[in-house]
């Protein structure tokens, strides 16, 4: 067995909940005979390991039979492992119920007993209906099928015959407009995830070429509950991705209506009712919906709850990094920067107990919006080791916006520590990196220019002529459709205003949220 099964059998292991391994050892004392306490030792010892060791596991297990042939005994420890584990779930979900009714559907008719068999069809086409299972339902009607061949089609006419052909025309072709829809999607994804939102007309014309179709233009009849989903999640993404938040909070009120009208449906995929929550505040911060804000951040910590579903690892890490980055962005933007403080150390806590499972993107959005809200409250040398630790972070991919960004909240944050000696350091870094990106645009070349001037003025009436030109043409581009994005990550505006007013940034900020 490689290292890395091994090191799969490790993280297997650890996967599992406490009822998950308690039934193991249930499981393989009924299910393998003779080297069932082999298995539990070696599950139990692995299980101890927080990184697993194979010299230990030789050493502890030297006198055991079964270390001579130690690749066959993990080897058969996973198949064992992931056996009991299809056991446990076998009635988890809707799919594991399907897939068992239909075989116990397949031993009734190889046995001969039809009426039994078709009893348990009936039962199967009930359920896979109600939850739209479409895939299950083609077996199904398979099997019925040969419960009528059986016969030899005794007791079925033409129309029947037609009846059934229109049926499996019906559920085929909705699977069809699904899939089709979900390849729109995660192709519009996967460029949206490369290239970030639309900053030139070309690049909309990319997005309107992926969605422009007139698969788009389906009659909702045809839409399964699952395929409407996508159809809206398609466009509040595209309303996103142009910058039209009105339009985008629409599509994704649409999704919100829709799940919580057919729970029953999404219960199980608890992740899409997040990934619309999570959505949705964001854009109604964007919108300064505020209460909107707090009343969708409410039903996201609520999911477990609305679901009916268990919290799981997964659940809880992504209810960790989105709910609290989320509040994080929330505070940052109201101004209320003392509250957004007194959450640094539960996020803290959050990233090292769940290192290695918050993924990069929202990592680096951490960082940020700690930086920012530390700057706010004026703790700028905290500010400035968090836009560091973002910079230096050698899996985040400098080709972002955030890193972007990261550079020139850095260089504003040595301003306010008067840091004159480095300022020219920061300056020369950052423009060698904007250079080097494929996307710089007004705003990024209007700060260096701004940097630019202030580095090489001490006389304090033209630094403020400086930073009024600076806030003035900043309120231009902030109506700029391709422009206005840099706004979303720092309220470069309101620091401007801030040093030609002589006030707090907070204060400004605070001010701003109430109109």
């Amino acid at each position: 067995m490689s290292v890395k099964v091994s090191e799969n059998l490790h993280q297997l292991i650890h996967s599992l909940s406490k009822p998950e391994k308690r039934y193991f050892k249930l499981y393989s004392s009924r299910h393998i005979i003779g080297e069932q306490n082999n298995y539990v030792k070696l599950f139990d010892a692995i299980d101890k390991q927080k990184v697993y060791d194979e010299a230990v596991l030789l050493k502890q297990f030297k006198k055991e039979i079964f270390i001579r042939q130690f690749s066959i005994a993990k080897s058969r420890l996973y198949d064992a492992i992931l056996r009991s584990l299809d056991a446990y779930n076998s009635d988890s979900s809707i799919d594991s119920q399907l897939k068992n009714m239909l075989h116990y559907a397949e031993i009734l008719f190889k046995k001969t007993l039809y009426e039994q068999c078709s009893r348990i069809l009936i039962s199967a086409k009930k359920l896979a209906t109600k939850y739209e299972k479409h895939i299950a339902l083609l077996d199904i009607y398979r099997w019925e099928k040969e419960l009528i061949e059986k016969d030899n089609y005794s007791g079925k006419s033409e129309d029947d015959i037609k009846q059934i052909l229109e049926q499996d025309k019906l559920v085929i072709n909705k699977i069809k407009i699904h899939k089709e829809f979900w390849n729109i999607k995660s192709r519009f994804f996967q460029l949206l995830n490369k290239e970030g939102k639309a900053r030139s007309q070309h690049e909309i014309e990319k997005f309107k070429r992926i969605i422009d179709t007139t698969l788009l233009k389906i009659p909702e009849s045809e839409l399964t509950t699952a395929t409407k989903y996508l159809s809206n999640h398609i466009y509040s993404a595209y309303y996103f991705g142009i910058g039209d938040y009105k339009s985008s909070y629409r599509f994704l009120h649409q999704n919100v209506l829709l799940i919580e009208s057919t729970t029953f449906i999404f219960k199980e995929e608890p992740n899409i009712y997040f990934s619309v929550l999570t959505n949705i505040i964001y854009v109604a911060s964007q919108l300064k919906k505020y209460p909107e804000v707090l009343f969708y951040l409410a039903k996201l910590r609520a999911i477990p709850h609305t679901l009916e579903t268990n919290k799981n690892e997964d659940l809880e890490v992504k209810l960790f990094s989105s709910a609290y980055s989320l509040e994080l962005t929330l505070y940052a933007q109201t101004g209320e920067f003392e509250k957004a403080l007194k959450l640094i150390p539960k996020i803290e806590e959050g990233i090292d107990k769940y290192a290695g499972k918050i993924n990069k993107v929202r990592r680096s959005y951490f960082y940020f919006n700690i930086a920012v809200v530390c700057f706010g409250a004026e703790k700028y040398t905290q500010a400035l080791r968090w836009t560091n630790k973002l910079l230096n972070d050698t899996e985040i991919d400098e080709s972002k916006d955030i890193h972007c960004f990261t550079q020139l909240l850095n260089l504003i944050i040595h301003i306010e520590l008067k840091h004159h000696d480095l300022i020219p350091y920061a300056f020369k870094s950052t423009h060698r990196y904007l250079n080097s990106r494929q996307r710089v645009y007004k705003f990024e070349n209007l700060f260096l220019d701004f940097i630019s001037k202030i580095m090489k003025t001490k006389n304090r009436e033209e630094q403020q002529k400086h930073y009024k030109r600076l806030r003035d043409e900043m309120k231009k581009l902030q109506n700029d459709t391709f422009e206005k994005t840099a706004f979303e990550y720092f309220d470069f505006i309101s620091w401007a205003e801030s040093r030609l007013q002589i006030q707090s940034f907070q204060a400004i900020v605070e001010e701003k949220a109430k109109h």
